[in-house]
Protein backbone atom coordinates (compact mmCIF):
# COMPACT_ATOMS: atom_id res chain seq x y z
CA UNK A 1 0.00 0.00 0.00
CA UNK A 2 2.78 2.38 0.75
CA UNK A 3 4.67 1.20 -2.07
CA UNK A 4 2.00 2.16 -4.29
CA UNK A 5 1.51 5.39 -3.57
CA UNK A 6 5.41 6.21 -3.46
CA UNK A 7 5.38 4.46 -6.63
CA UNK A 8 2.73 7.04 -7.76
CA UNK A 9 4.90 9.45 -6.46
CA UNK A 10 7.93 9.39 -8.11
CA UNK A 11 6.14 8.89 -11.15
CA UNK A 12 4.63 12.06 -10.81
CA UNK A 13 7.80 13.60 -9.93
CA UNK A 14 9.42 12.18 -13.10
CA UNK A 15 6.19 13.76 -14.68
CA UNK A 16 7.15 17.22 -13.57
CA UNK A 17 10.99 16.57 -14.01
CA UNK A 18 10.32 16.19 -17.75
CA UNK A 19 8.10 19.33 -17.96
CA UNK A 20 10.87 21.34 -16.71
CA UNK A 21 13.10 19.71 -18.99
CA UNK A 22 10.90 20.82 -22.08
CA UNK A 23 10.55 24.46 -20.41
CA UNK A 24 13.64 24.43 -20.61
CA UNK A 25 14.12 23.72 -24.43
CA UNK A 26 11.95 26.83 -24.99
CA UNK A 27 13.75 30.13 -26.60
CA UNK A 28 11.96 33.20 -24.48
CA UNK A 29 14.28 35.30 -25.91
CA UNK A 30 17.48 34.83 -23.84
CA UNK A 31 20.22 32.75 -24.50
CA UNK A 32 19.87 29.42 -22.66
CA UNK A 33 22.46 26.04 -23.37
CA UNK A 34 19.35 23.87 -22.63
CA UNK A 35 18.47 24.84 -26.18
CA UNK A 36 20.81 22.91 -27.50
CA UNK A 37 19.86 19.73 -25.60
CA UNK A 38 17.74 18.11 -28.66
CA UNK A 39 20.26 19.07 -31.28
CA UNK A 40 22.31 16.03 -32.86
CA UNK A 41 25.23 16.12 -34.74
CA UNK A 42 26.54 12.93 -36.91
CA UNK A 43 30.27 12.62 -35.74
CA UNK A 44 31.95 9.29 -37.40
CA UNK A 45 28.80 8.11 -37.92
CA UNK A 46 27.06 8.31 -34.56
CA UNK A 47 24.99 10.78 -33.21
CA UNK A 48 26.19 13.14 -30.56
CA UNK A 49 24.70 15.79 -28.64
CA UNK A 50 26.54 19.02 -28.84
CA UNK A 51 27.37 19.51 -25.48
CA UNK A 52 29.36 16.26 -25.33
CA UNK A 53 31.40 17.75 -28.29
CA UNK A 54 32.10 21.51 -27.34
CA UNK A 55 31.66 23.88 -24.41
CA UNK A 56 28.98 26.25 -24.37
CA UNK A 57 28.29 29.44 -22.77
CA UNK A 58 26.29 32.37 -22.49
CA UNK A 59 28.84 35.25 -23.00
CA UNK A 60 26.40 38.18 -22.97
CA UNK A 61 22.67 38.04 -22.06
CA UNK A 62 21.63 36.94 -26.19
CA UNK A 63 24.68 35.34 -26.92
CA UNK A 64 25.61 31.76 -27.05
CA UNK A 65 29.05 30.78 -27.60
CA UNK A 66 29.95 27.30 -29.35
CA UNK A 67 33.70 26.31 -28.58
CA UNK A 68 34.27 22.99 -30.11
CA UNK A 69 37.26 20.34 -28.44
CA UNK A 70 37.74 19.61 -32.26
CA UNK A 71 37.98 22.10 -34.26
CA UNK A 72 37.63 19.87 -37.29
CA UNK A 73 33.83 19.33 -36.28
CA UNK A 74 33.07 22.90 -36.24
CA UNK A 75 31.11 22.77 -39.81
CA UNK A 76 29.84 19.62 -38.37
CA UNK A 77 28.00 21.68 -35.35
CA UNK A 78 27.14 24.31 -37.75
CA UNK A 79 25.17 22.31 -40.48
CA UNK A 80 23.43 20.25 -37.08
CA UNK A 81 22.05 24.12 -35.65
CA UNK A 82 21.38 25.11 -39.22
CA UNK A 83 18.95 21.85 -39.81
CA UNK A 84 17.35 22.05 -36.31
CA UNK A 85 14.33 23.49 -35.27
CA UNK A 86 15.46 26.37 -33.24
CA UNK A 87 15.43 29.01 -35.89
CA UNK A 88 19.03 30.51 -35.06
CA UNK A 89 21.39 30.71 -37.63
CA UNK A 90 24.99 30.47 -36.15
CA UNK A 91 27.94 32.63 -36.77
CA UNK A 92 31.13 30.96 -37.68
CA UNK A 93 34.71 32.92 -36.84
CA UNK A 94 37.05 29.67 -38.03
CA UNK A 95 37.11 29.01 -33.96
CA UNK A 96 34.13 29.09 -32.38
CA UNK A 97 30.51 29.83 -33.28
CA UNK A 98 27.81 32.37 -31.91
CA UNK A 99 24.34 32.33 -31.48
CA UNK A 100 22.65 35.64 -31.53
CA UNK A 101 18.95 35.15 -30.04
CA UNK A 102 16.79 37.81 -31.93
CA UNK A 103 14.30 39.74 -29.86
CA UNK A 104 10.90 37.98 -29.99
CA UNK A 105 8.07 39.60 -31.61
CA UNK A 106 4.37 39.81 -29.37
CA UNK A 107 3.01 37.23 -31.89
CA UNK A 108 6.01 34.80 -31.45
CA UNK A 109 5.69 35.36 -27.51
CA UNK A 110 1.94 34.73 -27.71
CA UNK A 111 2.42 31.48 -29.93
CA UNK A 112 5.04 30.14 -27.02
CA UNK A 113 2.87 30.89 -24.20
CA UNK A 114 0.27 28.89 -26.14
CA UNK A 115 2.71 25.80 -26.53
CA UNK A 116 3.55 26.15 -22.59
CA UNK A 117 0.13 26.36 -21.70
CA UNK A 118 -0.33 22.59 -24.13
CA UNK A 119 2.74 21.30 -22.62
CA UNK A 120 1.69 22.17 -18.92
CA UNK A 121 -1.63 20.96 -19.70
CA UNK A 122 0.21 17.39 -21.23
CA UNK A 123 1.63 17.45 -17.77
CA UNK A 124 -1.09 17.76 -15.47
CA UNK A 125 -2.91 14.75 -17.80
CA UNK A 126 -0.46 12.27 -17.63
CA UNK A 127 -0.50 13.35 -13.44
CA UNK A 128 -3.70 12.32 -13.77
CA UNK A 129 -3.29 8.95 -15.17
CA UNK A 130 -0.91 8.15 -12.57
CA UNK A 131 -3.55 8.89 -9.82
CA UNK A 132 -6.22 6.97 -11.72
CA UNK A 133 -3.47 3.84 -12.72
CA UNK A 134 -2.94 3.99 -8.70
CA UNK A 135 -6.63 4.34 -7.85
CA UNK A 136 -7.27 1.25 -9.81
CA UNK A 137 -4.37 -0.85 -8.20
CA UNK A 138 -5.25 0.68 -4.74
CA UNK A 139 -9.22 -0.83 -5.50
CA UNK A 140 -8.11 -4.12 -6.37
CA UNK A 141 -6.13 -4.59 -2.90
CA UNK A 142 -9.41 -3.83 -1.44
CA UNK A 143 -11.30 -6.43 -3.73
CA UNK A 144 -8.65 -9.11 -2.52
CA UNK A 145 -9.11 -8.22 0.74
CA UNK A 146 -5.33 -6.59 1.06
CA UNK A 147 -6.10 -3.51 2.73
CA UNK A 148 -9.26 -2.58 4.47
CA UNK A 149 -11.93 0.09 3.50
CA UNK A 150 -10.55 2.55 5.76
CA UNK A 151 -7.02 1.85 4.55
CA UNK A 152 -8.56 2.39 1.08
CA UNK A 153 -10.45 5.81 1.98
CA UNK A 154 -6.74 7.16 3.65
CA UNK A 155 -4.68 5.95 0.64
CA UNK A 156 -7.40 7.46 -2.14
CA UNK A 157 -7.00 11.02 0.03
CA UNK A 158 -3.09 10.70 0.21
CA UNK A 159 -2.92 9.91 -3.68
CA UNK A 160 -5.48 13.39 -4.55
CA UNK A 161 -3.26 15.53 -2.38
CA UNK A 162 -0.43 13.82 -4.12
CA UNK A 163 -1.87 14.69 -7.27
CA UNK A 164 -2.96 18.49 -6.31
CA UNK A 165 0.43 19.35 -5.02
CA UNK A 166 1.93 18.27 -8.26
CA UNK A 167 -0.49 19.84 -10.77
CA UNK A 168 -0.26 23.36 -8.67
CA UNK A 169 3.69 22.74 -8.99
CA UNK A 170 3.46 22.51 -13.01
CA UNK A 171 0.94 24.92 -13.07
CA UNK A 172 3.62 27.27 -11.12
CA UNK A 173 6.29 26.35 -13.81
CA UNK A 174 4.24 27.62 -16.77
CA UNK A 175 3.29 30.56 -15.01
CA UNK A 176 6.78 31.55 -14.26
CA UNK A 177 7.49 30.19 -18.71
CA UNK A 178 5.00 32.63 -19.30
CA UNK A 179 6.34 35.47 -17.22
CA UNK A 180 10.29 34.76 -18.70
CA UNK A 181 8.44 34.61 -22.16
CA UNK A 182 6.59 37.88 -22.01
CA UNK A 183 8.99 39.49 -20.38
CA UNK A 184 10.99 42.25 -22.83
Amino acid sequence: MKATINNAKEKMTKSLAALDKELATIRAGRANPAILDKIQVDYYGSPTPVNQMASVAVSEARILVIQPWDKSCLKLIEKAIQASDIGINPTNDGSVLRLAFPQLTEERRKELCKSVKKMGEDSKVAIRSIRRDTMDKLKVMKKNSEITEDDLKDCEKKVQDLTDKFCAEADQAIVEKEKEIMTV
